[in-house]
């Protein structure tokens, strides 16, 4: 009984963060949980496995469409960064992007100039800015690069210090280690299977 709950508020924000009512997880669950007057909470991975049925049900097709093209964006401007060792992370390297998603690259670079510069040849900067996290006493900071792609997509480029190419860390979603694509195994993917939803397998329901 409890596990059917689950799933209906997991169902709900799903809806809530598909239709960017809700930004997050965190406030999509709330908000579910009032709405349905429950107070049983469900996990992140819960509530993306029911987000990935729904995109699909709502776009069929074109939602496979996408993601093909979205990865084969990404590998022409990870192509253009190859210097900084780019690695594809987010939807896109999932394989689970839907309308409105962008494409997450993070490169690796104690220069954050040299990769603006070869960006800004390319394309179309929207925005840059600092971000910074505090996790353990530890003050991270990184720099993002916003591009708008003629095709009208969105792009995040995120620049790394070097000292953090061997980093390992768990995806809040999913709870695998974020490993990404490098250019060469993005390739193989369009190759082989362009449409491949890289999700664990223990997780895929």
């Amino acid at each position: 009984m409890e596990k059917e709950r689950r799933i209906k508020i997991a169902q709900e924000a799903a809806k809530l963060l598909y239709y960017k009512i809700s930004r997050d997880y965190k406030q999509a669950k709330k908000k579910a949980c009032r709405d349905l007057n429950e107070k049983v909470f469900p996990s992140n991975l819960e509530v993306v496995i029911e987000l990935d049925k729904f995109a699909d049900e709502m776009e069929g097709k074109t939602r496979s469409t996408l993601n093909i093209r979205l990865r084969q964006e990404s590998l022409r401007i990870m192509e253009h960064l190859k210097e900084f060792n780019p690695k594809l992370i987010g939807g896109v390297w999932r394989g689970t992007a839907k309308k409105g998603s962008d494409i997450d690259i993070t490169v690796y670079s104690d220069d954050i100039g040299s990769v603006y510069n070869i960006i800004k040849m390319k394309y179309n900067i929207l925005s840059g800015k600092y971000s910074y996290k505090t996790a353990k006493g530890k003050t991270e900071k990184y720099y993002h690069i916003y591009i708008l792609l003629p095709s009208g997509d969105e792009v995040e480029v995120v620049v790394k210090d070097l000292t953090y190419m061997n980093e390992k860390r768990r995806c809040e979603l999913y709870g695998d280690y974020i490993t990404g694509l490098t250019i060469e195994q993005l390739k193989k993917i369009l190759d082989t299977d362009p449409t491949k939803k890289l999700i664990p397998k223990w997780n895929v329901k």
